[in-house]
C-alpha cells in the first residue's frame, strides 16, 4: 500500500540522522548585568570529539575577564556532555550596548548558539548565532523581533526533533481520513500546548531524563498500534486523537525543556510562549504537509506494497533505542 511506500522511505531519511534523537544541542552563552554594570558570563557548549574547531565566546575589545573561570562547573569531557565555563567580565562604562558579540567556530560546527544578554536594568536582548551569521551587535529588540525570534526557535525545535517528527508522522499513518487526521492534530497541539505553557511559567516541575524517556515510549506505542490489523488495535488506536492528546501532554514537557534552555524575557513572556507554540505549530503543519504531498506523488506506485509492516517495526525499533538509551543515562554510573 502506498501509505507503506511512503512510510519506508520518511522513516529511512529520519533513521539515518538520528543515532540519537537529537543532534547536538545549541551552545549557550548566557550575560547577566549586576548592578555594578559587570556582567556574571555563563558559556555552556556541548562537547563533541569529532569538532575541528572548538566553539568560543569572542567578547568585544572593551570587555575583560576580571575572574577566571570555574573549574568546579565544568563537565567531564569524557561523558560527551557539555563543558560549561562561567566568569565575571566588565565592558567599560558603556558596557555591551551597540557592541559586537561573536561565537568563533560556528561554521566548522554547524551548532547553533542561544545568545541572552540581561541589562542591569532588566532589559532583555536574544538572538541565535549560526555558521552564516556567527556575530551580531547587541542591541534591544522589539516586540516584533521578539516574536519572530521565539516562532522561528519554535519550528527549528520541532524541524530537529526528530523524535517528535516520527511520532507524528506514525499518528499520519495510524489515522484515516482527512477529518480524522484534523482532530487528531489539533488534540495533539492542545495537549503540548497545555504542558509547555505550565512548565515554561514554572507552575510544574519535572525532570528532562524521565520525560525523554517517556516520549520514546509514546512513539514505541503508536508504532505497537501500527502494528495491528485496525480491527484488533487497543482503546488508544481505535482513538487516535484521544490518544495523540494524551502523549501530546508528554511532548509539551519536552518542547518545555528546550524553551527552558533558551530562556524567555520578561515583560514579554506571553508573547515569547505563544510565538514559540506558534512556531512548532508551523513546523507541525510543513511536516504534516509534506507527508500528504509525498503520499499523493507516490500514489500510483506499487513498489513496497507488501512491505505494509515495515513502518510500524523501523519506528518501534528506533524508539525502543531512544528509550533504553535514554533509562541507561538515568542510571548513575558505579566507578570501581
Amino acid at each position: 500500500m502506498i501509505r507503506s511506500s511512503l512510510a519506508s522511505a520518511a522513516v529511512a531519511l529520519l533513521g539515518a540522522s538520528a543515532a540519537a534523537a537529537h543532534p547536538l544541542d545549541p551552545a549557550l552563552l548566557v550575560l547577566d548585568g549586576q548592578r555594578d554594570g559587570t556582567f556574571e558570563m555563563t558559556w555552556r557548549a556541548p562537547f563533541s570529539p569529532a569538532q575541528a574547531q572548538p566553539l568560543e565566546p569572542v567578547l568585544p575589545a572593551e570587555c575583560r575577564v576580571l575572574n577566571s573561570p570555574d573549574p568546579a562547573a565544568q563537565t567531564s569531557a569524557e561523558t560527551g556532555g557539555s563543558t560549561v565555563r562561567r566568569a565575571r567580565i566588565s565592558c567599560g562604562a558603556g558596557g555591551l550596548n551597540g557592541k559586537k558579540l561573536e561565537i568563533r567556530g560556528l561554521v566548522e560546527s554547524r551548532i547553533d548558539t542561544l545568545v541572552r544578554i540581561r541589562f542591569p536594568d532588566g532589559r532583555l536582548v536574544r538572538t541565535v548565532l549560526r555558521g552564516d551569521a556567527p556575530a551580531f551587535i547587541v542591541q534591544e529588540k522589539g516586540p516584533v523581533s521578539t516574536a519572530l525570534d521565539y516562532v522561528r526557535l519554535g519550528t527549528e525545535h520541532l524541524a530537529t526533533g526528530f523524535d517528535h517528527l516520527l511520532f507524528i508522522f506514525g499518528l499520519v499513518l495510524l489515522v484515516r481520513g482527512r477529518t480524522m487526521l484534523l482532530w487528531t492534530v489539533t488534540a495533539f497541539t492542545l495537549g503540548h500546548s497545555v504542558t509547555l505553557s505550565l512548565a515554561a511559567l514554572g507552575w510544574i516541575h519535572v525532570p528532562p531524563g524521565p520525560v525523554e524517556a517517556l516520549i520514546a515510549l509514546s512513539i514505541f506505542a503508536v508504532g505497537v498500534e501500527l502494528s495491528r490489523p485496525p480491527d484488533q488495535r487497543s482503546s488508544l488506536g481505535r482513538s487516535p486523537a484521544r490518544m495523540a492528546g494524551l502523549f501530546g501532554l508528554l511532548h509539551g514537557l519536552g518542547f518545555a525543556g528546550a524553551l527552558a534552555q533558551i530562556g524567555l524575557p520578561d515583560g514579554e513572556i506571553p508573547l515569547a510562549l505563544f510565538s514559540f507554540n506558534v512556531g512548532l505549530e508551523l513546523g507541525q503543519l510543513a511536516f504534516i504537509g509534506l507527508c500528504l504531498v509525498a503520499w499523493n506523488r507516490l500514489s500510483m506506485l506499487h513498489v513496497l506494497q507488501r512491505a505494509s509492516a515495515a513502518p510500524a517495526y523501523v519506528i518501534g525499533t528506533l524508539s525502543s533505542y531512544w528509550m533504553f538509551e535514554r533509562v541507561a543515562a538515568l542510571v548513575p554510573m558505579r566507578h570501581g
